[in-house]
């Protein structure tokens, strides 16, 4: 340090005497940044699995589109075929996906199981599609009694409601001539006249269901009393098709179709990490939120209907869109912001008064520069009295006392007080030569 000019040692003092003051400080707040943010885990993991359902259904293409949105965050979504809902709600309850589309009706699982289940709202409604062959139209579900018709697999959750509605109209199951077929062998059946009739719970979305409402010769049964069925069941939705929508220059259907639905939600387990479900949950907003064959637009998603506690985070975003820090920032450092913000304010209240005592601190250091010879000092004073003291001797400790003060350095703004250290050994000595 001896080689630095005058003024760059001024600022090297000042600035390892500040360093030494406020280090303490300084690694106490990365101490407990460093906590906060093991604790708050702000970095989501990089693959998330999500179960779907059959291929060439709804959610298979719904999983597609979620995927390739997240994709451009970073976030692999490895989809997952399953039969359908019920299937999909046993492998969450096991730890085997982190998130899964859910049928309404069928949450029916243990207060313990549930509780480990988050909803991410309400997606969109799935109508019951009973399409059939027969040379006049049919009235109603009684009206399929000697009829061979496919129910789907037992994964899908399709039986297990048809259950309640069979009992609903006084049909005995065990008498009904019913299969389970998986959606693309039934409707291969059905096309080839092996089945007369077909049900299906899925989205207008489903390639299936597109096809069988512009095949000749299919009819797709009208509920008359769809208000009834979702009076009697809360997890049923009276909806309507509209004349027209499937193809407004055929004019199919040719008039108003009264429909059944479910509504569908996504399901994530409560291990799934808080920003996974918040994207996911702003993903659901622009798929979801557009108006369709039996909503409006906006009208989904919502957090209605769904039969489990909905996610903080989906509330969130339903309610209030994406966050103004998503807005201008890429999503990795709006979410460390976010996740962060409530500690570093906790951090702030703490570090603040602490904080005070740094200035004293930096003070105290600086003046100890100065402050240390004067207890030398005032030991040459206290032997100059003795009567055995030699004046030489003493003299010649001052001057080296004064040697050493001469490479102090000290900031400017304390010069005053080196100064006056000086004065005082030279008003010594004059003592000391006077004796």
């Amino acid at each position: 340090m001896a080689a630095l000019p005058q003024s760059l040692r001024y600022t090297w003092v000042s600035a390892r005497a500040l360093l030494a003051s406020a280090g303490p400080f300084v690694l106490l707040a990365a101490a407990l940044l460093t906590l906060a943010y093991l604790w708050l885990d702000p970095v989501p993991p990089r693959q998330v699995t999500l179960a779907t359902g059959p291929a060439q259904s709804a959610y298979d293409e719904f999983g597609k589109r979620y995927a390739a949105a997240l994709a451009g965050y970073g976030i692999t979504v490895k989809l997952v075929e399953s039969e359908g809902a019920a299937q999909n709600l046993q492998w969450l309850t096991e730890g085997k996906v982190g998130l899964a589309f859910v049928q309404g009706g069928n949450g029916d699982l243990q207060s313990e199981a549930q509780a480990q289940l988050r909803s991410l709202g309400s997606l969109f409604v799935e109508p019951l599609w009973l399409f059939y062959r027969s040379p006049k139209p049919l009235k109603a579900l009684s009206d399929f009694k000697t009829l061979r018709m496919n129910v789907g697999t037992t994964g899908s959750g399709v039986p297990r409601l048809m259950r309640q509605l069979f009992e609903l109209n006084h049909m005995d199951e065990g008498a009904l001539q019913l299969s389970h077929l998986s959606q693309t062998p039934a409707t291969v059946a059905f096309l080839d006249q092996q089945l007369d009739a077909l049900l299906f719970a899925s989205a207008p979305e489903s390639s299936m269901v597109q096809m069988l409402l512009q095949t000749p010769g299919v009819r797709l049964l009208q509920v008359a009393q769809n208000e009834a069925y979702a009076r009697r069941f809360s997890f049923l939705t009276p909806v309507t098709l509209p004349r027209g929508v499937v193809d407004l220059a055929a004019d199919l259907p040719p008039q108003d179709v009264k429909l059944v639905a479910t509504t569908t939600t996504l399901l994530a387990r409560d291990t799934v990490h808080p920003a996974i479900v918040q994207l996911f949950s702003q993903t659901a907003l622009n798929l979801h939120g557009q108006a369709g064959w039996f909503s409006r637009a906006r009208e989904f998603p919502n957090v209605e209907h769904t039969e489990f506690t909905v996610s903080d985070e989906a509330v969130r975003a339903i309610r209030n869109g994406v966050p103004l820090l998503q807005r201008y920032l890429p999503f990795a450092y709006a979410n460390l912001i976010e996740r962060m913000w409530l500690a570093l304010g906790i951090i702030l209240a703490i570090l603040l008064p602490l904080s005070r005592i740094v200035p004293p601190l930096y003070e105290f250091r600086i003046r100890s520069r100065v402050f240390r010879w004067y207890g030398q000092l005032r030991s040459v004073e206290d032997r100059a009295a003795l009567p055995t003291a030699s004046i030489a001797e003493l003299v010649e400790e001052l001057r080296q006392l004064e040697a050493r003060v001469e490479k102090v350095s000290v900031p400017l703004s304390y010069a005053d007080e080196l100064y006056a250290l000086r004065n005082h050994i030279e008003l010594v000595r004059q003592r000391l030569q006077k004796a």
